[in-house]
């Protein structure tokens, strides 16, 4: 969504500011998944749990608070090859390399922008429910950012609350993050990253917000059932594509609606056990743009690792746009992650395990994807490119309420990266975290990630990143 000027900032931070007499009290919402430690291992809100009572319009003002340190190194072992037939840069150095003293490595250390959000939820009726999330400060958009906003309806109080509806049935429209895969409720998003225990997120990382609905259906004990449509688009557009076949000779470009669905068993088994599934599928036919792995607008919190050094013989920049294109290329915000490639056409299934005993927790993720940017031409026909990813997450929380954790990941994908063949890459993460309370988070964590199969002439070929990061988190 659009950038908001500074003016209307100051004025909205204004007129909160003279309603905070009346919410001296953060409020209690009902059907809402909270922003600090509580909120850690909530999926969709329960549609069972005992709500607060509603009396009258209530508003929560909410931010979210992530600074990193870092301290990585990445090496790469690529062949020379020229930035251009004109500039004999070799367009394989990485990023922050020292020419002089070693063309292969480099180190990059030092505290990473701060990302901040601010989330506004509003209580407007029994059972209805507005929120507004925002980015303050992010790698990617260091202006105030708007990342949408929607409104989720668990009662009807217009029509008297039928029972059918407030038992079985929610209601989300807006622009959102679609419900696909349980590994949004554990990433990091801007400052808000108090639910990864991990500094960074998987390397396919599915996010991104589009205008839409979701219905919700509970028609049993521990099942939950969810179908949405949405524009296919992380903005709004009305401008109607040609009809004519595109300039790759084989299909036209359209805007198709994206469809989308989930299903769930969630079972608290015991005091002690806790049982989750879900499977998830989104698909797209045709699409000018869509950005299910390439929406992120905050960025990774690994900076800079795994970037060339120059892109066309131009410096790189690893945040926002470049301000002059002239002398500055980019921008390159997602490193350490991977983008499959597939923003004109994309069919992905994510299927997400979560057990819990006790203070063990294991979660894991299974991605299958499928799909094609328009160029994806051979032999007059629109090929599919595909990949798989899997993620698996070993944690063990102890002290009283949990207060401490270590955890382990593995995540590795597989796939045929455009024009460069079939390539792997490979992460292992260890982590350690402390809540000194529900609303701070300290994290340390130690990374070791490798790129293999990559060709001769890309940066990425040998690839390697690992050292150690630091992280201090608040969620309100």
């Amino acid at each position: 969504m659009k950038n908001i000027s500074l003016s209307n900032l100051l004025a909205g931070l204004l007129a909160l500011a003279f309603s905070l007499p009346l919410v001296a009290q953060q409020a209690d919402l009902q059907y809402f998944r909270p922003w600090n430690k509580k909120g850690i291992n909530v999926f969709e809100p329960s549609k069972t749990a005992e709500q607060p009572e509603f009396k009258g319009m209530s508003v929560r003002i909410g931010g979210s608070f992530t600074q990193d340190y870092q301290n990585l190194t990445h090496s790469n072992k690529a062949v020379y090859a020229p930035s251009s037939a004109t500039n004999k840069l070799n367009k394989n150095y990485l990023y922050g390399y020292i020419k002089a003293e070693d063309t292969t490595s480099a180190r990059l250390a030092g505290f990473n922008l701060a990302m901040a959000n601010l989330n506004l939820d509003f209580q407007v009726d029994d059972g209805i429910r507005v929120c507004l999330e925002n980015y303050m400060s992010a790698r990617h958009h260091n202006e105030f950012w708007v990342k949408g906003g929607y409104i989720q309806i668990d009662k009807l109080p217009m029509f008297g609350n039928p029972q059918w509806f407030t038992d079985l049935v929610r209601v989300k429209i807006g622009h959102f993050q679609p419900n696909f895969g349980d590994q949004q409720f554990r990433r990091s998003d801007g400052g808000n990253a108090l639910f990864n225990p991990f500094a960074e997120n998987f390397i396919i990382d599915a996010f991104t917000t589009e205008i839409g609905g979701e219905v919700y259906l509970f028609p049993a004990k521990n099942i939950m059932l969810m179908g949405g449509m949405s524009s296919g688009f992380i903005n709004g557009n009305i401008i109607k594509p040609a009809d004519a076949i595109n300039s790759n000779g084989v299909v036209p470009t359209k805007r198709t609606p994206s469809i989308f669905a989930k299903v769930a068993y969630d079972n608290n088994v015991n005091e002690d056990l806790r049982v989750r599934v879900s499977a998830s599928v989104y698909h797209n036919s045709n699409s000018q743009r869509n950005t299910l792995f390439a929406g992120d607008r905050t960025g990774s919190h690994y900076f800079g690792i795994m970037e060339p050094a120059t892109i066309g013989g131009l410096p790189i920049s690893i945040g926002t746009s470049p301000s002059n294109p002239a002398t500055q290329a980019g921008p390159n915000f997602t490193s350490g992650r991977f983008d499959p490639g597939v923003a004109n056409r994309v069919t992905a299934i994510v299927i997400n395990p979560f057990i819990k005993y006790k203070g063990a927790e294991v979660f894991g993720s299974l991605d299958f994807i499928k799909g094609s940017v328009y160029a994806d031409v051979s032999d007059g026909e629109w090929m599919k490119r595909s990949w798989t990813q899997v993620a698996v997450e070993g944690l063990y929380r102890f002290l009283p309420n949990e207060q401490a954790y270590i955890g382990a990941r593995y995540n590795t994908v597989t796939g045929e990266a455009r024009g460069l063949g079939d390539v792997t890459i490979e992460r292992s993460a260890v982590s350690a975290g402390w809540f000194p309370t529900q609303n701070l988070l300290l994290k340390l964590e130690y990374v070791n990630q490798n790129y293999k199969n990559f060709p001769t002439t890309d940066y990425r070929y040998g690839g390697n990143f690992k050292g150690m990061m630091v992280e201090a988190v608040i969620g309100l």
